[in-house]
């Protein structure tokens, strides 16, 4: 039987239901997130310690907490009001439109993923020491895959090492771009390593549950991106050295890595889309009122050269990359991540690339003033910059969908 995450997800709430989930989220964000952002980026820039809970977010997830806003990106509605993938893709871009939305809603990568993988494929006993807290905003997790030494955009090449030995799993290696490990919280680190050097290609990695304070784990340094070290989550590398868990820390089983590391890009990709899609969104909104307040060289900014077309052109990328990811969601529904990789890859090659360029003119428009962090524009470039190499670079994505076309039309690439 294939993974939990790779089967259709039952539709268990009504369409009724689910419009009132996502005008409560729409309302949320534009009520109270976003008229505190500015607030909330005051205490980022001032805070002494920026790598700790940040009040105004702290206080606002406690009210989406009570209202019942909470943890809705999990399929199960045990923990959440179970949406379908379709379903919470559109609450996804609601949350896009702020930076901060989505850790208010316990919605917020790397959590999400990590939660789903340890939903679907975590023991008892591993729900309830990780995901039961997790679930709950208790604690943080970072997941740690990339490493610096490699080309990681290909994951078999991944050189850290998960040694079983008995009935303890010795961990050694470097990784970077441990989204997550700088927050206070963070009390959880999904490892990825090379368990079995001889087996078959996607055989060979294990995923290993890792306590954030084990002996021989060290964050050696927080990355920078675009300048900034992203409090209090951070980007860390981190080194593991002679790290030893017990062999009831690593999910699913030996050399099942890579089957879990698939199970959890699907509905991420989504996540990740359409919060680029939302944010796109707002930079557009943003993008028209500052032309249509300035003026230049005697007339309004929204009149002069080439932005009214620019605006239009903004318009219908965002729909279009709207409409393909709902296909996407709504594929995984039907048919399952694996059925629906191509659709799935061409979502991740698309809004991106429509989410960096739209805010880059979104910034031009602005002047000075968008490159300012009084507005969101620059979070949002970073972010949608990030995303193109972020869950896999274009690239391997284009290869994918070729691969698939390939095999589709003519049986293979020959």
């Amino acid at each position: 039987m294939s993974p939990a995450s790779q089967r259709p997800r039952c539709k268990a709430v009504g369409m009724s239901k689910v419009s009132e989930i996502l005008e409560a989220v729409q309302s949320f964000v534009e009520a109270r997130i976003i008229p505190n952002e500015p607030e909330i980026a005051d205490w980022l820039r001032s805070a002494e310690d920026p790598w700790q809970r940040v009040p105004q977010v702290e206080a606002l997830k406690a009210e989406a907490k009570k209202e019942g806003l909470w943890n809705l990106f999990l399929g199960d509605p045990a923990h959440g009001p179970g949406l379908s993938v379709r379903a919470y893709a559109s609450v996804a871009e609601a949350m896009g439109r702020s930076i901060f939305a989505p850790e208010i809603f316990n919605c917020n990568a790397p959590d999400t993923g990590n939660m789903e993988i340890l939903h679907a494929h975590g023991t008892p006993a591993q729900r309830e020491r990780w995901l039961t807290p997790l679930l709950e905003g208790e604690i943080r997790s970072a997941f740690c895959m990339t490493e610096p030494e490699v080309a990681s955009s290909d994951a078999t090449n991944m050189q850290a090492r998960a040694e079983i030995i008995g009935d303890t799993v010795r961990l050694n290696g470097r990784k970077w771009w441990s989204t997550g490990v700088g927050h206070p919280d963070c009390e959880l680190l999904v490892f990825m390593g090379l368990s079995d050097p001889n087996g078959p290609e996607r055989q060979r990695h294990s995923m290993v549950l890792v306590p954030r304070d084990s002996k021989g784990v060290k964050v050696e340094r927080l990355l920078r991106v675009f300048g900034d070290q992203d409090p209090p989550y951070g980007h860390g590398e981190v080194s593991f050295s002679n790290v030893e868990v017990p062999t009831e820390n690593i999910l699913l089983g030996p050399g099942r890595g890579f089957e879990i590391a698939q199970s959890r890009l699907g509905p991420g990709r989504i996540h990740h889309c359409m919060r680029l899609i939302g944010a796109a969104e707002r930079a557009l909104e943003l993008m028209v009122k500052r032309a249509a307040s300035r003026e230049a060289f005697g007339r309004p900014l929204i009149k002069l050269g080439a932005n009214p077309d620019i605006i239009a052109e903004a318009r219908i990328a965002i729909d279009q990359a709207r409409l393909l990811t709902l296909h996407a969601a709504q594929q995984i529904d039907e048919v399952g991540a694996r059925a629906a990789m191509t659709h799935i890859a061409a979502i991740k090659v698309v809004a991106p690339r429509m989410a960096q360029t739209i805010v880059d003119q979104a910034i031009q428009i602005h002047g000075g003033a968008g490159l300012h962090d009084d507005l969101p524009l620059a979070s949002f470039f970073a972010q949608a910059r990030a995303l193109r190499l972020a869950d896999g670079p274009d690239e391997v994505h284009l290869k994918v969908i070729a691969k698939r076309e390939a095999k589709r039309i003519l049986g293979g690439l020959g």
